[in-house]
C-alpha cells in the first residue's frame, strides 16, 4: 500500500492566490505540517484539520514528521509558501523519500513570490529573468555572490528572495554593490513587502536608492534589466515586439 503525500505551494497564503488544486489537496488532508507563519495563515480556511509545526531550521524533522503521519495512515499534506519547488520542501522530501519506499509524493505547485510579486509591480520579468536568493544558510555568501555578477553579466532580470534578516541586514546593500560593478545607479528596481497579505506594499526605485532601503525576510525585491522602464508607475520589461 503507499501512502499519499501532497507537497502544496500555497502561493502567499490567501486562499484566493492558491490553485484549486491546492485548495482540494489541503481539504483531503487530515493532518497539514508546515512552518509556523504559513499554518497560521489556513487555520480559519481548514478548521478542523490537525497542524503540526517544526521552527526555522528544523526542516529535516519537519519532513520526517511528515513521513511518519502518513505512514500511520493519515492523509497529509506538507505546505510551502509560494512553489513547493522554489526554495520549497519538495527537494528535501524527495530525498528523504528513499528512506519511506510505501510513501508516494505529489509534488502541487503555487505561484512563487517572483511571479506574485511582479504582478504588483506591473511586469518586471517579461523578458529572461533568474531568481536568486541572499540568505546564506545553505548557501555559501561567495557562490551567491558569483551569481549576482553572472546574472549581471548576462543583463537578466533579477529576482531576490529573502533580501535581509536581522542578522543579515547589510546584505542587500552589498548585493547592490555588487550590480553597482556592471549596472548604472539609475537601473529600474522595485519590491513587494508581504505579498498578497494584509499590508501589502510596494515601492519602485533605482538601484542607488535601493541600495538604501529598508526591507525584510517577507520582501522580493526586482532589479530590472537594460531594458526595464518605469510606464505609469509600474515596471516593465520590454519582450521587443515590433509596435
Amino acid at each position: 500500500m503507499k501512502y499519499n503525500i501532497y507537497v502544496v505551494g500555497m502561493g502567499p497564503g490567501a486562499e484566493e492566490m492558491m490553485t484549486s488544486q491546492a485548495v482540494r489537496a489541503l481539504e483531503e488532508s487530515q493532518v497539514i505540517i508546515g512552518y509556523p507563519v504559513y499554518l497560521d495563515l489556513l487555520t480559519e480556511g481548514f478548521a478542523g484539520k490537525e497542524f503540526l509545526s517544526t521552527p526555522m531550521r528544523k526542516e529535516a524533522e519537519r519532513c520526517r514528521m511528515c513521513f511518519e503521519e502518513a505512514c500511520k495512515g493519515k492523509k497529509v499534506a506538507m505546505i510551502c509558501s509560494g512553489d513547493a519547488g522554489v526554495y520549497g520542501m519538495a527537494s528535501l522530501m524527495y530525498e528523504m523519500s528513499t528512506e519511506y519506499p510505501d510513501c508516494k509524493l505529489t509534488i502541487i505547485p503555487g505561484i512563487t513570490a517572483a511571479n506574485s510579486g511582479a504582478a504588483c509591480l506591473g511586469a518586471p520579468l517579461g523578458h529572461d529573468y533568474c531568481v536568486i536568493s541572499l540568505s546564506d544558510l545553505l548557501t555559501p555568501w561567495e557562490t551567491i555572490e558569483r551569481r549576482l555578477r553572472a546574472a549581471a553579466t548576462g543583463d537578466f532580470c533579477i529576482a531576490i528572495y529573502n533580501p535581509s534578516s536581522y542578522k543579515r541586514a547589510d546584505y542587500l546593500r552589498k548585493a547592490c554593490d555588487i550590480l553597482l560593478e556592471q549596472f548604472e545607479e539609475s537601473r529600474i528596481c522595485g519590491y513587494v513587502e508581504n505579498i498578497g497579505r494584509e499590508g501589502t506594499k510596494t515601492v519602485t526605485c533605482s538601484l542607488r536608492e535601493l541600495r538604501e532601503a529598508q526591507v525584510n525576510m517577507f520582501t522580493t525585491v526586482f532589479i530590472g534589466n537594460s531594458q526595464t522602464e518605469l510606464l505609469e508607475g509600474k515596471l516593465v520589461t520590454k519582450r521587443g515586439y515590433q509596435l
